[in-house]
């Protein structure tokens, strides 16, 4: 090993070698300025207050939006979706943080220093102030380390791919959150429909029993019978619109675009059988679910955390490298060491073991929690798909009271014409109609419904 000394002493150099050490010293200073570029050459953006990104899919006014529109527009502008998405990044960089452990380190540092001493005739200190000039460059490498830096890059690995599990869990979720909404708009359009026809219906009443009195067949109490009812269609009528606001509110919320401008939905909200079998639809569950997915890669992680742990009772080789530029003039005497070390722990006061019991134990909580995840949805798709049965068999009796009901109006209606019915007839009669249009209308949203929770429950998203 060489080693020159480096204080007080004015280097022997010839003019070319004192020129390379500035030369050294001023490359030393330029690099150390500017940083290195990443690899990666990605663009960072920090969003703070009054930096937040505008969504980024606009809806234009009078916009026909069907569901697979409405999702799409969720995947870019819902906050919790792009949260999630920015979790799933920072996780590939602490994956990234620990792969540099698979590399050497590489210091530069350079400093100036100007002393006075304190005279001392014992000492003969030299008088008056001077100069210190140093730099040094040093390398370092870790040679062997049992393993420790390939389980702490397994570990992020695991934790980048439990994040981007937790982002399609959280995709999921919106989407499950934006059909229901969109479906909730649907029936509240249909329902403002309904009110319509009801308000048109009972005008006509109203006009027939202002002509029956006039004609004298008829008491007032008719005119007053049907001039109340058309009061009260219009105030139900008010809550229906009032409905398709806030339904349109919640859209938008659940799209992530608030105040969005008046659009149009695509009605879909008609039956069409959703056709998937128990067994299959578990099946499926238990390969898709992105919150299996994500359980399963946080114990592997766990695993290898048990692992690293373990390796903490393992030495690490490493090696380093150091060239240094030092002195009170220029040009600066110069000097290198190179070595290798070896560290054993010996005692670190039972730190080791608390971790190694600390990992086991949070490797045993994960794999019991998977245990009660997969029992979860069990019950979920199980109750999703009793749900969608119930659904689906209410369609067929929503259209038999819808029909029903159609024919009693009907006849009411044909027997006040004929003189020989009473308005309270006419009047149940309708009411009875417009809930069962009601009745129909909530049957078809109700199995929409229950078709995307299950989709929801067997881990799809569209």
């Amino acid at each position: 090993m060489k080693n020159k000394p480096e204080k007080h002493r004015r280097p022997q150099l010839s003019k070319r070698r004192g020129g390379t050490a500035v030369a050294s010293l001023c490359l030393v200073l330029n690099i150390a300025c500017f940083p290195v570029a990443s690899h990666a050459d990605e663009k960072i953006l920090f969003v703070g207050a009054g930096n937040k990104p505008k969504p980024v899919t606009a809806v234009d006014e009078g916009t026909t939006l069907d569901l697979k529109r409405c999702l799409a527009i969720a995947e870019e502008n819902q906050p919790a979706i792009i949260a999630a998405g920015h979790g799933a990044r920072a996780a590939q960089s602490r994956m990234g943080q620990a792969k540099a452990g698979y590399f050497p380190k590489i210091d530069l540092s350079a400093g100036y220093n100007k002393t006075q001493p304190v005279p001392s005739p014992i000492l003969r200190t030299p008088t008056g102030s001077y100069d210190q000039y140093t730099a040094s460059a040093s390398l370092s490498q870790t040679l062997y380390d049992f393993g420790k830096t390939s389980r702490q890059v397994d570990i992020q690995k695991f934790g980048a791919e439990a994040a981007d599990s937790d982002l399609e869990n959280i995709r999921a979720s919106v989407a499950f959150g934006v059909k229901v909404a969109y479906y909730a708009y649907l029936q509240a359009q249909r329902n403002v429909k309904v009110g319509e026809e009801t308000v048109a219906q009972l005008q006509t009443h109203l006009e027939q029993a202002q002509g029956f009195f006039a004609a004298g067949t008829k008491p007032k109490y008719d005119v007053t019978k049907a001039e109340v009812d058309i009061s009260n269609a219009r105030i139900a009528q008010l809550h229906a619109h009032n409905y398709v606001r806030l339904a349109k509110l919640n859209l938008d919320n659940a799209m992530g675009i608030p105040n969005a401008p008046a659009y149009t939905l695509v009605d879909d909200l008609d039956y069409r059988k959703y056709e998937i079998s128990i067994e299959d639809a578990m099946a499926k569950a238990y390969e898709a679910r992105p919150d299996i997915h994500s359980s399963s890669a946080k114990i592997r992680g766990a695993e290898g955390a048990v692992e690293l742990a373990r390796n903490g009772y393992y030495p690490t080789l490493s090696g380093y490298a150091q060239y240094n530029w030092a002195g009170t003039t220029v040009p600066l005497s110069d000097g290198w060491n190179v070595g290798v070390s070896l560290t054993l722990p010996l005692f670190s006061g039972f730190s080791t073991d608390y971790q190694m019991r600390e990992s086991t134990a949070n490797y045993n909580a994960l794999v019991f929690n998977e245990e009660q995840l997969r029992q979860n949805v069990f019950y979920e798709v199980q109750q999703a798909y009793l749900n969608l049965g119930e659904a689906e068999e209410k369609i067929p009796a929503a259209n038999l009271a819808l029909r029903q009901a159609r024919e009693i109006l009907d006849l009411s209606l044909g027997r006040y014409t004929a003189g020989v019915g009473s308005p309270i007839e006419v009047t149940d009669a309708q009411i009875a109609y417009s809930n069962a249009q009601t009745a129909h209308i909530q049957s078809l949203s109700d199995y929409k419904v229950a078709q995307a929770a299950l989709e929801k429950a067997i881990g799809g998203k569209q």
